[in-house]
């Protein structure tokens, strides 16, 4: 069965991934979303491998906005533990909204610049 949301999901995913690439000096920070949780990663695209990696499974808060901007901390804080200072952000095809922003603003405020 045709899902026309996924499909547009898919599309602007399409979109970002032609433009943004990761290198070793400014690295993707790649961010997934579910119903339950967000994945974010810092992902160097020459060499494909994944520096940083931060899954809110494990945190605790209430609402996903909550769990989003700890996880923005966390992947901040992992990313400046390995010398990684400015990355290019890669929203995954979500729109730059709620959880993706939360988490967004809080990567900014902790040190990371895109």
């Amino acid at each position: 069965m045709f899902n026309q949301k996924t499909a547009k999901k898919n599309r602007r995913h399409k979109k970002i991934r032609a433009k943004v690439f990761g290198t070793e000096s400014r690295p993707r920070l790649a961010i997934n979303k579910s119903n339950k949780n967000i994945i974010a990663q810092v992902i160097n695209d020459e060499k494909h491998e994944t520096l940083a990696y931060v899954w809110t499974k494990g945190v605790e808060g209430k609402t996903m906005r909550e769990k989003a901007e700890v996880a923005g901390k966390q992947i901040a804080e992992a990313a400046k533990a390995k010398g990684i200072e400015t990355v290019v952000f890669d929203r995954g095809g979500f729109i730059f909204t709620g959880n993706i922003k939360a988490l967004a603003e809080a990567a900014r405020t902790n040190g990371l610049k895109f």
